[in-house]
């Protein structure tokens, strides 16, 4: 098996691969190229992000400071807005569902680093994947942790931090994040 296939099966794999080194250093360079391209050449930009993500739908606004690790994990649905600096770390798949409207400075993970330091010294990790729904608002400087899952008709609130599970018709803040009533 190999460490790309061992990373999709959700099992520890080896980031120094450098099959995967030439994948994140590849979307570096498509990121760059994205994020340098003038504000209003859309068409530039659409086909970059067509060549960066592995599913987009239609109206898709990312911001410049975008940047991901591989890109192949991360499936965009429709009618969806990234501020800027949006980070999404994809080292396992990440889902956004239609008509979501993300803030500036937010973060997406996936990277789960090993509790015992002798694995995690031997640049082993794995990946837990992202699933967040439609009609979601995310405010500004909100990081998303590994595995979690965001309803449906969510709004949480800027500076939260997403360790569990948000619910469906759900409005979350805070510091670990936590429900605060349901819409």
């Amino acid at each position: 098996m190999t460490e790309k296939e061992k990373q999709q099966a959700g099992e520890l794999y080896d980031v120094r691969d450098r099959e995967l080194a030439d994948k994140r250093n590849n979307i570096k360079k498509l990121c760059t190229e994205y994020n340098l391209a003038p504000y209003n050449d859309f068409q530039k930009k659409e086909r970059l992000l067509d060549r960066i993500v592995a599913l987009k739908g239609e109206n898709i606004v990312v911001e410049p400071g975008f940047v991901c690790e591989y890109g192949y994990n991360i499936i965009i649905g429709d009618n969806f807005y990234a501020g800027h600096n949006f980070m999404v770390l994809d080292s396992a798949e990440i889902v956004f569902g239609d008509n979501v409207f993300i803030g500036s400075n937010c973060s997406v993970y996936t990277d789960v680093r090993p509790m015992d330091a002798e694995t995690r010294n031997k640049g082993l990790k794995m990946a837990k994947p992202v699933k967040i729904g439609s009609n979601v608002s995310i405010g500004d400087n909100v990081a998303v942790m590994p595995g979690v899952t965001i309803g449906d008709n969510v709004v949480i609130e800027s500076g939260s931090m997403i360790f569990e599970d948000i619910p469906s018709d759900s409005f979350a803040s805070g510091n670990p994040c936590k429900v605060i009533k349901k819409i």
